[in-house]
């Protein structure tokens, strides 16, 4: 079965009690998946792996590429919601990354499937400078890192496993408040549902 990861870099607004929230929809949607966080505190009841170093924000989820990390993973941000059935999403077997949704062209990377040998060059690129690339790409982010080696290698989810990951702002809140005949609920094939910023999930009633 695949692992699971999140990421959590304690001081923010991210706690404890979001990634128990994330393992119990994972558990639910995809029973048997051997969920685990990277972090930098103890989550009770969830198998906890020591962040090894001291990369601020989002760039901690580049600790999903260290060496000692095995397997395919399936990653996901704390701020996503599972709505429905994993199977499909977790067994996509190959490299993919969200389209992003507010640049066709780029990729986004609040949930990616990231097999172990696609791992391994990114790892040996950014372990080699890490400050370099935090300063190059500043605004972007660890997705603008990965796009400089994915954007033209990567399955977009979209397009595998279309309707299957929406996008809080773009599909539900939209229909919610910009179409006069939608209702705001969540497409009926969608199995997780992205918040990609404000409000998080906890924010807002569902």
């Amino acid at each position: 079965m695949i692992s699971v990861y999140c990421v959590l870099r304690s001081g923010g607004e991210y706690k404890a009690e979001h990634v128990a929230r994330l393992q119990a929809q994972v558990t639910r949607h995809l029973p048997g998946a051997d969920f685990r966080c990277l972090g930098d505190i103890e989550v009770g009841g969830v198998k906890t792996i020591p962040l090894a170093y001291d990369w601020p924000g989002w760039w901690s989820k580049m600790e999903l590429f260290r060496p000692e990390i095995s397997g395919d993973i399936l990653f996901m941000d704390l701020d996503t919601s599972i709505v429905g059935d994993l199977t499909d999403i977790a067994s996509i077997d190959r490299l993919a990354l969200m389209r992003d949704i507010y640049r066709p062209e780029g990729l986004q990377s609040s949930i990616m499937y990231l097999p172990e040998a696609e791992r391994v060059p990114i790892w040996t690129e950014w372990s080699d400078r890490p400050r370099h690339w935090m300063d190059l790409y500043r605004q972007g982010g660890d997705q603008a890192f990965l796009e400089r080696f994915w954007l033209d290698h990567a399955d977009r989810w979209q397009d595998v496993l279309p309707g299957q990951i929406v996008s809080w702002k773009s599909h539900v809140r939209k229909a919610l408040y910009d179409d006069e005949n939608g209702d705001g609920s969540i497409p009926t094939n969608a199995r997780v549902v992205i918040f990609h910023g404000k409000p998080r999930p906890w924010d807002i009633e569902w």
